[in-house]
Protein backbone atom coordinates (compact mmCIF):
# COMPACT_ATOMS: atom_id res chain seq x y z
CA UNK A 1 0.00 0.00 0.00
CA UNK A 2 1.44 3.49 -0.90
CA UNK A 3 1.71 6.44 1.36
CA UNK A 4 -0.84 8.19 -0.56
CA UNK A 5 -3.32 5.63 0.10
CA UNK A 6 -2.39 5.67 4.23
CA UNK A 7 -2.03 9.08 4.49
CA UNK A 8 -6.08 9.59 5.43
CA UNK A 9 -5.80 7.54 8.17
CA UNK A 10 -3.17 9.90 10.25
CA UNK A 11 -3.84 12.33 12.93
CA UNK A 12 -0.86 14.31 11.81
CA UNK A 13 -0.23 15.99 8.57
CA UNK A 14 2.81 15.15 6.52
CA UNK A 15 5.20 17.78 7.45
CA UNK A 16 5.19 16.42 10.79
CA UNK A 17 5.56 12.74 9.75
CA UNK A 18 8.46 13.68 8.04
CA UNK A 19 9.74 15.71 11.01
CA UNK A 20 9.12 12.58 13.55
CA UNK A 21 10.55 10.14 11.18
CA UNK A 22 11.13 10.10 7.40
CA UNK A 23 13.11 13.24 7.95
CA UNK A 24 14.25 12.63 11.00
CA UNK A 25 18.17 11.91 11.38
CA UNK A 26 20.18 10.88 14.07
CA UNK A 27 22.65 13.40 14.93
CA UNK A 28 26.49 12.92 14.95
CA UNK A 29 27.78 16.51 15.47
CA UNK A 30 26.59 19.53 17.90
CA UNK A 31 26.06 22.65 17.98
CA UNK A 32 26.55 24.57 21.22
CA UNK A 33 23.01 25.85 21.56
CA UNK A 34 21.60 24.94 25.06
CA UNK A 35 18.71 22.51 25.86
CA UNK A 36 17.05 24.14 28.92
CA UNK A 37 15.72 22.04 31.65
CA UNK A 38 12.11 23.41 31.44
CA UNK A 39 12.14 21.55 27.43
CA UNK A 40 13.15 18.56 28.51
CA UNK A 41 10.51 18.73 31.78
CA UNK A 42 7.57 19.45 28.76
CA UNK A 43 8.51 17.04 26.48
CA UNK A 44 8.12 14.01 29.48
CA UNK A 45 5.02 15.44 30.62
CA UNK A 46 4.04 14.75 27.21
CA UNK A 47 5.56 11.70 27.03
CA UNK A 48 4.51 10.24 29.97
CA UNK A 49 0.73 9.60 29.30
CA UNK A 50 1.94 6.61 26.61
CA UNK A 51 0.68 3.36 28.08
CA UNK A 52 3.03 0.39 29.60
CA UNK A 53 1.88 -2.46 31.37
CA UNK A 54 0.37 -2.18 34.27
CA UNK A 55 1.01 1.65 33.90
CA UNK A 56 4.44 0.32 35.55
CA UNK A 57 6.09 3.69 33.75
CA UNK A 58 9.57 2.75 34.49
CA UNK A 59 11.30 5.22 32.83
CA UNK A 60 13.70 7.20 34.56
CA UNK A 61 15.86 10.36 33.46
CA UNK A 62 19.60 11.48 34.72
CA UNK A 63 20.14 14.81 32.59
CA UNK A 64 24.19 14.96 32.86
CA UNK A 65 24.46 18.70 32.56
CA UNK A 66 28.04 19.71 34.07
CA UNK A 67 31.42 19.42 32.59
CA UNK A 68 32.73 17.02 35.65
CA UNK A 69 29.63 15.12 34.85
CA UNK A 70 29.82 14.54 31.60
CA UNK A 71 33.29 13.30 31.59
CA UNK A 72 32.50 11.02 34.24
CA UNK A 73 29.71 9.48 31.62
CA UNK A 74 32.00 10.00 28.42
CA UNK A 75 34.68 7.43 30.36
CA UNK A 76 31.70 4.96 29.92
CA UNK A 77 31.08 5.20 26.87
CA UNK A 78 32.65 3.22 23.88
CA UNK A 79 35.20 4.48 22.46
CA UNK A 80 33.55 6.28 19.01
CA UNK A 81 31.12 7.85 21.19
CA UNK A 82 32.66 9.42 24.14
CA UNK A 83 33.66 12.89 22.00
CA UNK A 84 30.19 12.98 21.17
CA UNK A 85 28.99 12.82 24.97
CA UNK A 86 31.45 15.29 25.25
CA UNK A 87 30.33 17.73 22.41
CA UNK A 88 26.64 17.58 22.69
CA UNK A 89 24.81 20.22 24.16
CA UNK A 90 22.99 17.57 26.75
CA UNK A 91 23.09 14.15 27.31
CA UNK A 92 20.45 11.81 29.17
CA UNK A 93 20.94 8.66 30.58
CA UNK A 94 18.03 6.60 30.39
CA UNK A 95 17.24 4.00 33.29
CA UNK A 96 14.84 1.27 34.28
CA UNK A 97 13.81 1.77 38.12
CA UNK A 98 13.69 -1.74 39.46
CA UNK A 99 11.39 -0.18 42.01
CA UNK A 100 8.92 0.66 40.00
CA UNK A 101 6.24 -1.47 42.12
CA UNK A 102 6.95 1.49 45.33
CA UNK A 103 4.84 3.83 43.36
CA UNK A 104 1.93 1.43 42.23
CA UNK A 105 -0.50 2.48 44.93
CA UNK A 106 -0.25 5.65 43.10
CA UNK A 107 -0.50 4.49 39.62
CA UNK A 108 -2.60 2.22 39.84
CA UNK A 109 -5.33 2.89 42.43
CA UNK A 110 -8.04 0.33 40.93
CA UNK A 111 -5.42 -2.55 42.30
CA UNK A 112 -5.01 -2.41 45.81
CA UNK A 113 -2.24 -4.39 46.78
CA UNK A 114 -0.32 -4.48 43.41
CA UNK A 115 3.09 -3.55 45.16
CA UNK A 116 2.77 -6.07 47.53
CA UNK A 117 2.75 -8.88 44.42
CA UNK A 118 6.15 -7.37 42.98
CA UNK A 119 7.97 -6.58 46.40
CA UNK A 120 9.68 -9.71 46.83
CA UNK A 121 10.19 -10.68 43.13
CA UNK A 122 13.42 -8.17 41.60
CA UNK A 123 13.45 -10.92 38.59
CA UNK A 124 10.30 -10.20 37.58
CA UNK A 125 10.63 -6.28 38.58
CA UNK A 126 13.70 -6.17 36.47
CA UNK A 127 12.13 -7.74 33.10
CA UNK A 128 9.58 -5.56 33.48
CA UNK A 129 11.43 -2.17 34.21
CA UNK A 130 13.53 -3.02 31.55
CA UNK A 131 10.72 -3.90 28.88
CA UNK A 132 8.39 -1.12 29.94
CA UNK A 133 11.38 1.47 30.32
CA UNK A 134 12.62 0.66 26.32
CA UNK A 135 9.02 1.40 25.55
CA UNK A 136 8.92 4.44 26.99
CA UNK A 137 12.28 5.45 25.80
CA UNK A 138 10.32 5.26 22.48
CA UNK A 139 7.75 7.73 23.27
CA UNK A 140 10.81 10.12 24.73
CA UNK A 141 12.40 10.15 21.51
CA UNK A 142 9.81 10.41 19.09
CA UNK A 143 8.84 13.71 22.08
CA UNK A 144 12.08 15.31 21.62
CA UNK A 145 11.66 15.00 18.28
CA UNK A 146 8.18 16.86 18.45
CA UNK A 147 9.62 19.86 20.53
CA UNK A 148 11.87 20.10 17.72
CA UNK A 149 15.05 19.07 18.86
CA UNK A 150 17.73 16.29 17.51
CA UNK A 151 18.75 13.13 18.90
CA UNK A 152 21.21 10.90 19.04
CA UNK A 153 20.04 7.64 20.56
CA UNK A 154 23.28 5.15 21.71
CA UNK A 155 23.83 2.45 23.45
CA UNK A 156 27.51 1.73 23.07
CA UNK A 157 28.49 1.83 26.76
CA UNK A 158 29.13 -0.18 29.98
CA UNK A 159 25.75 0.26 31.43
CA UNK A 160 27.08 -0.78 34.58
CA UNK A 161 29.54 1.17 35.02
CA UNK A 162 27.34 3.72 34.54
CA UNK A 163 25.36 2.12 37.27
CA UNK A 164 27.72 2.31 39.70
CA UNK A 165 29.32 5.68 38.85
CA UNK A 166 26.34 7.96 38.22
CA UNK A 167 23.54 6.08 39.58
CA UNK A 168 25.31 5.01 42.73
CA UNK A 169 22.37 4.36 45.75
CA UNK A 170 19.63 4.13 43.52
CA UNK A 171 17.18 1.21 41.74
CA UNK A 172 17.97 2.85 38.54
CA UNK A 173 19.49 0.78 36.20
CA UNK A 174 20.82 2.53 32.72
CA UNK A 175 19.29 1.05 29.53
CA UNK A 176 21.10 4.17 26.66
CA UNK A 177 22.36 7.21 26.61
CA UNK A 178 20.37 9.95 24.13
CA UNK A 179 22.18 12.85 23.20
CA UNK A 180 19.70 15.93 22.67
CA UNK A 181 20.22 19.21 21.04
CA UNK A 182 20.47 20.52 17.69
CA UNK A 183 22.34 19.59 14.73
CA UNK A 184 25.84 21.49 13.32
CA UNK A 185 26.07 22.97 10.43
CA UNK A 186 27.22 19.47 9.40
CA UNK A 187 26.00 16.75 11.25
CA UNK A 188 28.19 14.16 9.91
CA UNK A 189 25.25 11.95 9.45
CA UNK A 190 25.34 8.85 7.32
CA UNK A 191 23.43 8.66 3.56
CA UNK A 192 20.20 7.38 4.73
CA UNK A 193 19.85 4.00 5.16
CA UNK A 194 16.83 2.24 4.07
CA UNK A 195 14.11 0.57 6.46
CA UNK A 196 12.06 -2.71 5.75
CA UNK A 197 8.51 -2.56 3.71
CA UNK A 198 5.41 -4.13 4.98
CA UNK A 199 5.61 -6.74 3.08
CA UNK A 200 8.78 -7.82 4.83
CA UNK A 201 8.00 -6.99 8.22
CA UNK A 202 4.44 -8.15 9.11
CA UNK A 203 2.35 -11.25 8.62
CA UNK A 204 -1.02 -11.98 9.53
CA UNK A 205 -2.41 -15.36 10.75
Amino acid sequence: MTETALAPTFQIDPTAQDALFRGARSVRAWSDEPVPEETVEAVYDLVRWGPTALNTSPLRLLQVRTPEARERLAAHMGEGNRQRVLDAPLALVLAADTDFHENLGELMPHMPGAAALFADDLATRERLSRDNAHLQAGYLLVGLRAAGLDIGPMSGMDASGIDVDLLAGTSWRSIMVVLVGRPAADNQAHPRAARLDFERAARAV
